[in-house]
């Protein structure tokens, strides 16, 4: 009783599900969901009209035939008549499942489309934070495992439901005619479908849930034995066997569970299959006896079986149904859970323009973890960043450096304090407007298996760069010689997903530089611009880089002291916060952490 109490209140819970996916239906499909329903209220309406007119043609026959010849019998223009009315009926029904298959297939392609853009975009618009989050991981998964079938399920649930019960009506209303108790048989015959459908449903979707991040480990072994990014060190260190073990171990418990879970169903529904097959013996015998009784004719034999045989079916697919749209409502749920994620950094109602930075940017009183971490990564953190500077920033490994990075691009926002430019907090303005100001070189930059032209697009993509201005931004990150060497120039397609050409490090480091810099922007941050260059390279490159970046505001995070000795200022960073401040000549004569580095590692340790 409580477990049927659980269900009744999980599917109020569920309804509201509904009415959203229809209308994301709707959305995606338009004049296709019209055409649906007309359909559907045809072929709800069919099977009856077929039935009834079988009952008529056979006793049509049966009287004639019992008065007449066969050459009399085809020449009975009624008994003709029915037949091709039958006849249409048979066709139109085969017609009309065909045109249904066909709308379907198209409602099917559009709703896979457009429920892909809704992920997409939400993916694309969630907080960063949720990227640190196993559980966001989770949701995703499953919403992006249910968004392409789901809604198309639950759609031809509530269609397979609207048809079934049109049919079974009209089925009831014939079944009637001879007893009021022939279609309470059907229900009772019906029902324990129905109960197998809900408790199964309800069994999957917890099993689901508890083993998504199972499945997800099974995707990242499979990631692992596949893609080029792993092959060399699981060769080397002879990893394949270990992880095509541990893919097939997850893969077996996982197999065996959900094989379980269907035995137990099938068997259960096994048993409701012969309760099902009783009630149809029960009542034909009933029928039979009627006929030998003289209360009855042939036609009125066939009618019954069919209707009462069909009535059967279309009931226990309209409790079925009804057990779909109750478990795809479960797994909709996956996909409303993203879909209304609500990002917590968000635009201001009423935002500012964003200022043209003359004074600078500085960080206030700003104290910082990250969503679901105890360890305070800043506290207390201020530093100014005067407009028109080059600025480095060093540290030990763990110390909030590229933290700043995220805040300053508003991915995140501090737990206390805040951000200025030019005394504007950039939580007053549009963050699509404030990072159209800024341009970042992040640490590990995105390798896009795209030409390589695109690749440096990608920096202003709205922008619509000229040839020119992609060409000028690969000079400025010395990625200029390297594209015009490859087979295509800059219409080579990089990487080796698509058949490209394959770059060392280095290479696709500079080719990262080249994206931040065709932004024309008032800020510059560079989180380890030079890791991947060698020492006769990274000489070059700054010399081009100060030209580059004359009157704008710059921020190089690096490790390598021989790149941000040769900034105007450096901050050292410990604790959380900065401990020192001033040009490489300062901070030696100071005698403190940066002169300590200096002088044991000439280059800080890069993770």
């Amino acid at each position: 009783m409580n477990d049927l109490r659980s269900k009744i209140t999980r599917l109020r819970q569920q309804a509201p599900y509904i009415p959203k996916t229809m209308q994301l239906v709707w959305q995606a499909s338009g004049i296709w969901m019209v055409a649906w329903l007309v359909l559907l209220l045809l072929q709800g309406a069919l099977p009856v009209a077929v039935v009834y007119m079988t009952r008529h043609v056979v006793n049509s026959l049966v009287d004639v035939a019992s008065q007449s010849s066969l050459s009399s019998m085809m020449g009975n223009h009624e008994i003709v008549f029915s037949v091709v009315i039958l006849g249409a009926l048979l066709v139109t029904e085969k017609i009309l499942l065909s045109a249904g298959q066909w709308v379907r297939t198209i409602q099917s392609q559009r709703i896979q489309d457009h429920m892909a853009g809704l992920i997409h975009a939400q993916a694309t618009a969630v907080d960063l934070s949720l990227y640190d989050s196993p559980a966001y991981y989770d949701r995703l998964h499953r919403a992006r495992m249910d968004a392409m079938s789901r809604p198309l399920a639950l759609l031809e649930g509530m269609g397979s439901l609207g048809q079934h019960t049109i049919t079974l009506a009209g089925m009831s209303v014939l079944l009637f005619s001879y007893s009021p108790w022939i279609p309470l048989l059907l229900v009772a015959g019906t029902v324990p479908a129905l109960w197998v459908t809900v408790r199964y449903a309800g069994r999957f979707n917890s099993w689901r849930r508890q083993n998504t991040i199972e499945e997800r480990r099974c995707e990242y072994f499979d990631w692992l034995l596949t893609m080029r990014e792993a092959a060399q060190e699981l060769r080397f260190f002879d990893l394949g066997d270990h992880y095509r073990s541990s893919y097939q171990r997850l893969r077996s418990r996982l197999r065996e569970e959900k094989i379980a879970l269907e035995k137990g169903r099938l068997l259960t529904e096994l048993g409701a299959g012969t309760l099902a097959l009783l009630t149809t013996a029960l009542a034909m015998l009933w029928m039979i006896s009627r006929t030998i009784a003289g209360l009855a004719k042939v036609g009125d034999i066939v009618l019954f079986y069919q209707a009462f045989g069909q009535g059967q079916r279309l009931m226990s697919n309209l409790l079925r149904n009804t057990g779909e749209i109750y478990q795809n409502m479960l797994f909709l749920e996956n996909l409303f859970e993203l879909l209304n994620t609500v990002p917590k950094v968000c635009d201001p109602p009423n935002p500012l323009p964003v200022p043209l930075l003359k004074e600078g940017v500085r960080f206030e009183h700003i104290e910082f973890s990250y969503p679901e971490s105890d360890r305070r990564i800043l506290q207390e953190f201020n530093l100014t960043l005067k407009a028109g500077e080059i600025a480095a920033l060093v540290g030990e490994n763990g110390e909030g450096k590229t933290t700043l990075l995220k805040l300053l691009c508003r991915f995140y926002d501090p737990d206390k304090g805040r951000i200025t430019i030019d005394g504007c907090d950039i939580r007053e303005l549009r963050q699509v407007e404030w990072r159209k100001h800024v341009t970042v070189l992040f640490q590990e930059p995105m390798r896009y298996h795209v030409p390589a032209s695109d690749n440096i697009a990608h920096g202003d993509i709205t922008g619509k760069p000229t040839k020119a201005d992609i060409e000028r931004a690969a000079k400025a990150a010395g990625a200029y010689d390297l594209i015009k060497r490859l087979p295509y120039g800059f219409e080579t397609v990089l990487g080796k997903w698509f058949g490209g050409a394959e770059l060392s490090a280095g290479e696709w480091q500079r080719v990262g530089l080249a994206r931040a810099f065709l932004r024309r922007a008032q800020l510059i941050i560079l989180d380890e611009p030079t890791s991947m260059l060698d020492i006769w390279s990274e000489a070059k490159w700054f010399s081009r880089f100060r030209t580059l970046a004359e009157g704008c505001t710059v921020l190089i995070i690096s490790h390598r002291l021989t790149t941000t000795m040769q900034a105007d200022v450096i901050h050292v960073m410990g604790g959380g916060r900065i401990i020192e401040s001033g040009s490489h000549e300062e901070l030696l004569n100071r005698h403190g952490r940066y002169s300590e580095a200096w002088e044991n590692r000439k280059v800080m340790p890069v993770v």
